[in-house]
């Protein structure tokens, strides 16, 4: 998933000996991976994505995962498609990592193709589990990864009263933290600032990141990428940097920084209000915005 996975905690047990139930929410991140990875051809979504006019057997983990990709899809009007892999080489995308749904490629040139057809997964329940893709191949790096944290996170919830879960942009705060009062989660700068641009305490929910950064470079730079919206096929998000998003669900966390994103920052205030999120949000000019809803886990900030 191209991402360091840390697990921070209180815990009664050696940390240098092995925890079963560490490992087992770890290898939540590894189960996801195998079967929803794009980079290897022999996984079961790459097996699926060679033939999306076909029925195919999968392990459970994949048809969850489509499954909540096509209620992420319905739930945001289809702002949220996993469809958009054409669009990411289309448009650039070298086969380096990051390789996410969320529609992220190099550049912003191309030619607009206009929506896509309604996307109509189907799935079959039995002694084998079968999926049709409806017809497109699909890309589930970034709702995979927000899933592998809800899993895992469930897994840990079982033990530990107290412990946060980072994958890379992608997190579930659990308990209080050292501070007592949440966990600290900052929101770096995106213009490469060495402080972050805010602080927020998080208790028990999950926080997710969308933004047009790749390796820490400003977006302009030959590293920047775009987030693509699935209605067009080209670059959104005019006027935005990054957008924070806190949910108690870390994949709706995840699949509404994308939405919101994509509705570019002359909507996103109006759009967070509206759909009741909390959220943060970093724009081109360097400003820094919050919904109502956001600023009771703020507890500090750089301007």
């Amino acid at each position: 998933m191209s991402s360091d996975i840390t697990l921070y905690g209180r815990s009664t047990v050696d940390p240098t000996e092995p925890d079963p139930v560490v490992d087992q929410a770890l290898a939540v991140f590894t189960s996801v991976h195998e079967a929803c990875t794009l980079v290897d051809p022999d996984s079961p979504l790459m097996q699926a994505n060679a033939r999306p006019d076909q029925w195919h057997v999968v392990p459970l983990v994949l048809l969850a995962a489509v499954r909540e990709a096509h209620r992420a899809y319905q739930r945001t009007g289809g702002r949220f498609d996993p469809r958009i892999v054409g669009d990411q080489m289309r448009l650039g995308y070298d086969g380096s990592p990051p390789f996410t749904d969320g529609g992220v490629a190099n550049g912003s040139g191309g030619v607009a193709r206009g929506p896509l057809p309604r996307w109509t997964p189907r799935f079959r329940y039995g002694r084998r589990l079968e999926l049709h893709l409806g017809g497109l191949p699909i890309g589930l790096g970034g709702i995979g990864k927000s899933l592998a944290v809800r899993w895992a996170s469930e897994e840990l919830q079982e033990h530990f009263e107290d412990f946060l879960l980072d994958a890379g942009g992608d997190c579930y705060c659990e308990g209080t933290g050292p501070e007592e009062d949440g966990w600290r989660v900052g929101v770096d700068d995106p213009f490469g600032g060495d402080l972050p641009l805010a602080v927020l305490a998080v208790t028990d929910k999950g926080c997710a990141t969308s933004s047009v950064l790749s390796r820490n470079r400003p977006a302009g730079s030959s590293d920047a990428r775009r987030l693509i919206d699935p209605t067009t096929g080209l670059p959104g998000g005019d006027g935005l940097m990054v957008v924070v998003v806190l949910d108690d669900d870390p994949t709706r966390a995840e699949v509404a920084t994308k939405d919101l994103f994509l509705g570019g920052a002359d909507e996103i205030e109006s759009a967070a209000r509206a759909q009741r999120m909390a959220a943060l949000w970093v724009t081109t000019e360097g400003d820094v915005g919050t919904s109502q809803l956001l600023e009771s886990f703020v507890v500090w900030r750089a301007r």
